[in-house]
């Protein structure tokens, strides 16, 4: 497994543009949106999973000081890896159960949602409730380039207030390391006073720690720490992404009561949707303004992101049989004699009508 590890790592640039490259032809596969053929979309879920791993093995290349999460280790680093998977094998169960149970196939597909919601769930709170990027597939890891200096914010709360003098220094930068080195220079002078036969090795370890810069051992945020810090707004900002999170399931239950033609299952996914971003997107008109959240610059680009997702309740039934597939088959007629320009378009409303028939393709999950 290393040996392939260090291939994967020598090779990250070919294999991440072959990766990218199967996963665009699969969708060229014949009998794609069948309801009786599984195996494109059994080929599909591989090339998908073997890219996942692979994307997975180049993104966590060892370096020599690697980031220390709350306990040592970065216990969240499964969580995105056991995200990612489970969307690539959300279609094959969703055709499956298809084949071979028809319209119970949304009993798995209920069950895929719930598994994605309590693995989503679990890593909101073992990254101390920081919000979730791509749905948890990308680690929010609070790199904000136009912010080096670390706000008080959900998921990176100010412990100084809580731990006197423990972290008044960042140690990744040139003064923290310069302090550092001073607190360990002076805690070897005091060890040499009192203990003048210590031992070689330990002499070493204390020479390391001047020479090394200190590797950070974050404390996780609770939820009770991000209610007092935060107030309203720390509820705020957790109710907006719990909804997030659980708004397919919430979904999917209201389809298998009512049906997928109804329009009451679209119209509370978008009120969950509209109430979640309604929240998150006005924390600040909310509670006391001296505890406000800051947002990362990848956390508004996710903001961003997740408005665009709205764009998926077109291709979502009833709206898609009542509007969107009338407008595409008059588009698709009215460019239909010009040459080339209307076979692509025909191939595209196929495309479009296909990825329709799939709910996890539309999912937004």
């Amino acid at each position: 497994m290393e040996a392939y590890k260090q291939w994967v790592w020598r090779n990250r640039e070919y294999i991440h543009s072959l990766g990218s490259l199967a996963n665009g032809l699969t969708w060229l596969l014949p009998e794609k949106f069948s309801a009786s053929d599984i195996g494109p979309e059994a080929v599909t879920a591989f090339l998908g999973i073997f890219t996942t791993i692979n994307e997975h093995i180049i993104e966590t290349v060892p370096t020599t000081r690697a980031h220390v999460g709350p306990s040592g280790a970065d216990t969240s680093l499964s969580y995105p890896l056991l995200i990612s998977i489970l969307k690539d094998l959300e279609t094959v169960v969703e055709v499956a159960a298809e084949h071979f149970y028809g319209d119970r196939k949304w009993n798995f597909i209920i069950a895929t949602e719930a598994i994605k919601a309590l693995v989503r769930l679990a890593l909101f709170r073992n990254t101390g409730y920081k919000m979730l990027l791509h749905g948890g597939e990308t680690p929010n890891d609070d790199k904000d380039p136009n912010q080096p200096v670390l706000q008080n914010r959900p998921g990176h709360l100010d412990r100084n207030h809580r731990s006197g003098n423990q972290n008044l220094y960042n140690p990744w930068n040139m003064e923290g390391r310069a302090m550092s080195a001073l607190s360990s220079f002076g805690q070897n002078a005091r060890t040499t006073a009192t203990s003048p036969t210590s031992s070689w090795s330990r002499r070493i370890q204390q020479q390391q720690a001047v020479i090394e810069p200190a590797v950070i051992n974050e404390k996780r945020t609770t939820l009770s720490e991000l209610l007092s810090e935060k107030g309203v707004k720390g509820a705020l900002f957790v109710m907006g992404e719990v909804l997030f999170i659980t708004r397919p399931l919430i979904y999917v239950l209201f389809i298998r009561r009512y049906g997928i033609r109804s329009w009451i299952p679209w119209a509370i996914s978008l009120s969950v949707d509209t109430l979640g971003m309604g929240i998150l997107s006005n924390l600040k008109l909310w509670g006391d303004k001296c505890k406000q959240i800051h947002f990362s610059q990848p956390e508004r680009d996710e903001l961003r992101r997740r408005k665009l997702l709205w764009a998926l309740y077109l291709m979502r039934d009833p709206f898609f049989t009542k509007f969107t597939r009338e407008k595409l088959e008059s588009s698709q007629k009215k460019v239909e004699p010009v040459p080339l320009i209307g076979f692509l378009t025909e191939k595209i409303v196929e495309l479009l009508v296909g990825a329709q028939s799939r709910y996890t393709y539309i999912s937004g999950s």
